[in-house]
């Protein structure tokens, strides 16, 4: 595989560059599939008819076959149109738009996911602010991050960048990983009480799937929140 055109950290064109590695289960993008499948097992069923998820940093849609059934209208924002194209091919309503700035109504999203997101974008209060935003009163907010910590920093950069399945080199920017406590503040600043939890690949699955004898590889959860998290909350209101 042609190495991609080197880039700054964080620069959005490394999406572009690496567009056909979207939806390959080894490529590049490998742990962002496994990522999805655990945060699409943290969205409920739908409660009613016409319920709408907003994907926040949707990519080319990966979240997608795990809401099937669920009875979501899909909505994916993202800021690069070649992710987008390959969300809308697999039935996601596609919104070029910067998640700081998302061009929807207030309150109009029964569930809001933020994955791998928070950690590229330079203003958290601002990406914080529009995903509570957009939450109907009771709707729920997943997501899932990198820690601003040192460990953090170690493991998800000078480490992963490295492992076979991990992210692409250069990808993030680790000056951009999130304060925990900043995180929880601006959540319930915005009605929303957020409860985090370590996660990380199984290392078994991930043996498996480094000799090819496994697909996919399950995140478990750990007790720390130090490198890899998910959150959950809810918006207060609603029934």
């Amino acid at each position: 595989m042609p190495e991609p055109a080197r880039r700054a950290r964080n620069d959005p064109g490394q999406y572009d560059d690496l567009a056909d590695q979207w939806w390959d289960p080894r490529g590049r993008f490998a742990m962002l599939h496994w990522l999805a499948a655990a945060r699409g097992a943290l969205v409920p069923p739908a409660t009613r008819a016409g319920a709408v998820l907003v994907d926040l940093g949707c990519g080319a849609g990966l979240l997608a076959p795990h809401l099937a059934g669920k009875g979501y209208r899909h909505v994916g924002v993202d800021l690069t149109a070649s992710a987008l194209a390959q969300a809308a091919a697999r039935g996601v309503r596609a919104v070029r738009a910067d998640v700081r700035a998302v061009p929807l109504a207030d309150g109009c999203a029964d569930v809001v996911t933020a994955g791998e997101i928070l950690e590229h974008v330079p203003d958290l209060a601002g990406a914080v602010g529009e995903a509570c935003r957009l939450l109907r009163p009771g709707g729920l907010l997943v997501l899932d991050t990198l820690a601003a910590t040192a460990v953090g920093r170690f493991v998800a950069v000078t480490l992963a960048e490295r492992v076979p399945g991990g992210p692409p080199a250069g990808i993030h920017d680790p000056a951009l990983f999130v304060d925990r406590a900043a995180l929880l503040r601006e959540c319930a600043r915005h009605g929303v009480r957020m409860r985090l939890r370590g996660i990380r690949p199984s290392a078994v699955d991930l043996a498996r799937w480094l000799a090819g004898r496994a697909a996919s590889v399950r995140m478990v959860p750990v007790p720390t929140t130090a490198v890899l998290f998910q959150g959950v909350g809810r918006r207060a209101g609603g029934d």
